[in-house]
């Protein structure tokens, strides 16, 4: 068994049978420019980090969070993924999300997924983690 953890969420590496990325340490640090993240709709439980848990090899883990632009414009999302621990674990595990790039106006909840892919290919890799960042900039 190999443990591999990450945030934002990639890991390379063929193998014939299933490997299990077991590890509490498999954690996301969400941080947020210009926006908020939420854990439920009512908008009370602000999002600081996502524990991935266990994740097998050639699957995905999904995880909704609750997005409010507490400005007073319209605004548009961007999200990117640092300090990937290990390094080469980015090479490996992926963070997505269902964004389509819409406009999000003042005070607007967007529900959105965060998809976290571990490859087929992952090895050698026995935790991880890494941050994510969700920024807002001003609809032009």
């Amino acid at each position: 068994m190999i443990a591999v953890a990450a945030a934002a969420l990639t890991v390379t590496a063929i193998t014939l049978y299933t490997i299990m990325l077991q590890n509490p340490g498999n954690v996301t640090s969400i941080q947020t420019v210009a926006i908020e993240a939420y854990w439920d709709t009512s908008l009370t439980n602000k999002v600081t980090t996502i524990n991935w848990g266990s994740i097998e090899t050639g699957t995905t883990k999904n995880v909704t969070i609750y997005l409010l632009n507490t400005g007073n414009t319209d605004i548009r999302l961007s999200m990117n993924t640092t300090n990937w621990s290990p390094q080469n674990a980015s090479q490996h595990i992926t963070l997505n999300w269902d964004y389509q790039n819409q406009t999000i106006n003042p005070n607007q909840q967007l529900k959105t997924t965060l998809t976290l892919n571990a490859s087929p290919t992952t090895q050698g890799i026995t935790s991880f983690s890494f941050d994510a960042t969700i920024t807002a900039t001003q609809n032009q």
